[in-house]
């Protein structure tokens, strides 16, 4: 049996592969925010902008927002082709959370980058 490796569908192992790399991303970073302020003695205008201020954290932000991103779309995906039965309704759910998700991206390219 021959296999087309450059198709666009998406398939089981692949978005298994997918929502373990974004919730190691996200997990990294919640870890990385926590230490953060455990040992930020005091958190200020200027630390706070220190930090983002920096290119690694701007990337490092900008792939967790990615992430959240690709996590949301398989994530509800799933769970709506598993308890919504009817095909509109979960076309329209999905589109709108697929667009709150995008927007949520591109607000933080905005914050992150001002662009």
């Amino acid at each position: 049996m021959v296999t087309n490796q450059a198709s666009l569908k998406r398939n089981g192992v692949q978005d298994f592969v997918t929502i373990r790399a974004t919730a190691l991303i996200m997990t990294a970073f919640t870890f990385y925010m926590c230490w953060y302020f455990i040992f930020t003695p005091v958190i200020t205008f200027e630390g706070w902008q220190a930090l983002f201020s920096n290119l690694a954290m701007k990337v490092f932000t900008f792939a967790t927002l990615i992430s959240i991103m690709l996590h949301v779309r398989i994530g509800m995906w799933q769970v709506l082709t598993d308890y919504v039965k009817a095909a509109a309704l979960r076309a329209a759910i999905q589109f709108i959370l697929n667009l709150i998700a995008f927007v949520y991206v591109a607000v933080g390219l905005f914050v992150l980058w001002g662009v």
